[in-house]
């Protein structure tokens, strides 16, 4: 589903990505930790390939960094869903209207976005906010919004970069179990993360960024003994 095959990486004259190597399956629920600027987000827009490596290349799907071309660009990107930390809904539209934006430019019918948004509403427990603006939410609510933003074109992928970074610990655990449900029906799952408590929570394959490099980790669950 997902490979990154000796990519190398600069930002600024400074290596972010060193012969990165990286494989992650279909359906498979991946924590993405590391400290802060060793590439977390880096990685996640090279996956929704809004940049591309310096040489190596990443598989996401069908779709290849060394032959994709700008026409299919928005079919990769309809199916992987983006999850922001800082939410990134339009202050201007209500909850509905901020969904049914992302069918309406992909050419949807009226009948189908309304069946699809109060869909995805439902799925995040919203159904009720539907007409609410975003500054009439909760932080947990708006980044509900933005999962169901990310899961209404049905992708194969999710994207959070730091979703619960903004959010208090109640909150982060609810945000988690939603995803965790998404997860469960067979959409893979990235969730970028300095908080170990919450990656403590539940069994994942978790992915450590380190020195450019990409190695999987064990950390203890709570309530295992040391």
């Amino acid at each position: 589903m997902l490979t990154f095959y000796n990519v190398d990486f600069n930002y600024k004259n400074q290596p972010v990505f060193s012969d990165l190597k990286l494989e992650i399956g279909q359906g498979e629920f991946v924590f993405l930790i590391g400290k802060s600027g060793v590439g977390k987000t880096t990685m996640l827009r090279m996956i929704y390939m809004d940049i591309f490596p310096e040489s190596g290349f990443v598989e996401v799907g069908d779709y290849s960094s060394e032959t994709i071309t700008e026409r299919e660009l928005p079919f990769l990107r309809r199916k992987v869903g983006m999850i922001f930390q800082d939410f990134q809904l339009l202050s201007d539209r209500n909850v509905y209207d901020n969904l049914a934006f992302v069918l309406q430019v992909t050419g949807n019918p009226a009948k189908s976005i309304k069946k699809k948004v109060m869909h995805v509403l439902s799925e995040v427990g919203l159904s009720h906010k539907q007409k609410n603006m975003p500054h009439q939410l909760s932080g947990g609510e708006k980044q509900r919004v933005a999962i169901a933003r990310a899961i209404i074109n049905d992708p194969f992928l999710i994207l959070a970069d730091e979703p619960t970074g903004n959010l208090d610990p109640e909150t982060s655990e609810e945000i988690l179990n939603i995803l965790k449900k998404i997860n469960s029906r067979g959409t893979s799952v990235i969730f970028a993360t300095h908080n170990y408590e919450l990656v403590r929570k539940i069994d994942s394959k978790i992915i450590k960024l380190e020195g450019g490099k990409a190695v999987k980790v064990l950390i203890k669950k709570k309530g295992e003994n040391d």
